[in-house]
């Protein structure tokens, strides 16, 4: 299959695994907005230690082996045209260039709060975006987080084991948090908070102004459309779901009523054969979960088949999300199976064994460590 060209547009998690996967296989070209790896996961651990979180999820693409044979375009896609199999970008310096492909695999992923925008960013911008959130939360005497998700979660117990000192509030409009997993991970998860010091709001709605989408750290009164009384903090923490897909350059005909790319269960654009989509961009199942279930494995697969005449596979979503919710903790890391069973794994074991022969060996298959 070497020759056939793979062009793979977005390098967050999914789309750094997918070349990786392909990398032997096609001649691959991965096109991102930044200059490496930024990953989306993990906020609350990105916002307390930013400069640890970075140390793990914030790698240049020269330092991956697995993409020693993939070329990489710094830009902002533009456009896609799929008669003559070609997608826009934008480089740096505001001109425009053209990459053809065989197969393009849409991997753009979502625009959610500040720590996961699409821009074209360099290295020292990406820098300025870890240090200026925790700046202001260093300097908060009170934060208060908005939204009842994993991201939600994991910034309010980061926030309160990073800084003891702060009064932190996690407002959320159910009776529970986590509403996506299992009841008995959120059962846990709460004894956790709890004793963290972390103070729970259930039942909290906020009044949101047409277009508010959370962009910000903000520091005036929250106003509930539940009836109680308008909430102050030095520090408020929109965390509340509202993602946007990045889908502006594509053609609408491609997309759901959401602005998300429509799927086959094989990861295919319907009437586009040569086209498939992966990540938080795909509308693959209600929960958009192919972004966390090593999706990319099937793709790479379905992608290598579809060019040798085989069949393909379906793609089977799981019913509940699991995973880390808290992330790196100092008594270690606890991942939640989607039955709500907890697997932990302590400090030591992060640090000597997940992320250096897991995580960059088995899942990334090498990542080289960084120039002192």
């Amino acid at each position: 299959m070497t020759g056939r060209r793979v062009v793979i547009a977005g390098l967050g998690d999914v789309g750094v695994l997918t070349a990786i996967k392909l990398a032997k296989h096609a001649d691959v070209v991965g096109i991102s907005a930044k200059p490496g790896l930024v990953s989306g996961q993990e906020l609350g651990w990105r916002l307390a230690r930013p400069d640890e979180w970075a140390r793990h999820n914030w790698i240049p693409f020269a330092r991956f082996r697995g993409l020693d044979g993939v070329r990489t375009v710094h830009g902002t896609l533009t456009g896609v045209d799929l008669d003559a199999r070609t997608v826009t970008v934008e480089l740096p310096d505001g001109t425009a260039t053209e990459v053809p492909y065989d197969v393009l695999v849409i991997a753009t992923g979502v625009t959610n709060g500040f720590w996961r925008r699409p821009a074209l960013q360099t290295a020292a911008e990406i820098g300025d975006d870890l240090r200026g959130p925790h700046e202001k939360l260093a300097a908060a005497r009170s934060v208060m987080i908005v939204g009842g998700g994993a991201a939600a979660v994991s910034s309010a117990a980061q926030i309160a084991t990073a800084w003891p000192d702060k009064r932190v509030e996690l407002y959320f409009p159910g009776d529970r948090a986590l509403v996506g997993h299992h009841p008995r991970t959120w059962a846990k998860v709460q004894r956790r908070l709890t004793d963290a010091g972390v103070q729970l709001r259930p039942g909290y709605r906020a009044a949101l102004v047409p277009g508010f989408a959370g962009d910000e750290l903000t520091s005036d009164p929250v106003q509930w459309t539940t009836g109680q009384p308008p909430a102050t903090a030095d520090a408020v923490l929109w965390a509340i779901g509202r993602v946007r897909p990045n889908t502006d350059w594509l053609p609408a005909d491609l997309l759901d009523e959401h602005g998300f790319v429509r799927v086959t269960p094989e990861l295919r654009v319907p009437g586009h054969p040569e086209v498939f989509a992966v990540g938080d961009v795909a509308a693959s199942d209600p929960l958009r979960s192919s972004a966390r279930n090593r999706a990319d494995g099937l793709l790479a697969r379905n992608i290598r088949a579809a060019f040798d005449g085989k069949p393909l596979r379906d793609y089977r979503a799981p019913k509940r999300r699991w995973g880390s919710v808290l992330g790196i903790q100092p008594d270690g890391l606890e991942v939640f199976a989607p039955n709500g069973t907890a697997f932990r794994f302590p400090a030591w074991a992060f640090d000597r064994v997940l992320m250096p022969v897991i995580v960059r060996w088995g899942i990334y298959r090498g990542v080289r460590q960084e120039k002192s």
